[in-house]
């Protein structure tokens, strides 16, 4: 689970000027229960309307097979200027494991606030969404995206942070709504505009069927294209 747009993007966004980014990562998961490797796929576009994006993750097993696939896809409307754009997003994905099981799919929708420093070296997303998930329930969910350049742009620091509430995170038995967080900070070495390597640590809590809070590092590196 990614979310995270650079502040050069989000730059061109807030601009209007078409611009598009894609790029490739590879991370080796630490996690206790996990040691492999995930590929993520993410395009970020603007245009005078707003701005697009979406990744899609996909984890392997110790033969290198994909395991399990997960997608977001969002749309911000920005077309009168200023800070607020209107949010739409659509989340699903499945897995293999266990016979194969599917990742419910959500569709959010909400607004979204936009703060800057003057140059856009540091960008702040503020969201306040409403969340369907298909099957469970209907929450609100609260959402952060960060983006700082430092070191003439040699170092990037960027993430996100979720907040929702969702029946049968864990106990499958029962009917209760728990609180789920996850928050995915990364740090990037630019070497070239093109190649960067880093780490992204994973901080949940209820979340991917775990109870309680975990932790979880990567190791990785960037192509952008």
């Amino acid at each position: 689970m990614k979310k995270i747009v650079s502040a050069f993007i989000l730059l061109a966004a807030v601009s209007s000027q078409t611009y598009a980014q894609t790029d490739l990562q590879v991370h080796y998961d630490f996690g206790k229960t996990r040691h492999y490797v995930t590929t993520t796929v993410e395009s970020f576009k603007a245009d005078k309307w707003g701005n697009e994006y979406f990744f899609v993750d996909f984890d392997y097993d110790a033969k290198n097979s994909p395991t399990c696939a997960y997608m977001e896809i969002s749309r911000c409307l920005n077309f009168w200027g200023g800070p607020f754009s209107a949010h739409v997003e659509y989340n699903g994905g499945l897995g293999l494991g266990n016979g194969g099981y599917g990742i419910n799919s959500a569709w959010l929708g909400g607004v979204d606030y936009f703060m800057h420093s003057a140059d856009f070296s540091k960008t702040l997303n503020l969201k306040a969404l409403f969340k369907d998930i298909k099957g469970k329930n209907r929450t609100p969910q609260f959402t952060t995206v960060w983006g700082m350049q430092l070191l003439n742009k040699k170092l990037t620091l960027s993430g996100f942070a979720d907040l929702w509430w969702e029946k049968n995170t864990y106990e499958y038995l029962t009917n209760d709504i728990h609180p789920v967080f996850i928050s995915e900070p990364q740090f990037w070495y630019n070497f070239t505009e093109h190649l960067s390597a880093g780490s992204e640590i994973e901080l949940s809590t209820n979340f991917g069927g775990h109870k309680g809070f975990m932790v979880n590092p990567t190791l990785a590196v960037k192509w952008n294209f």
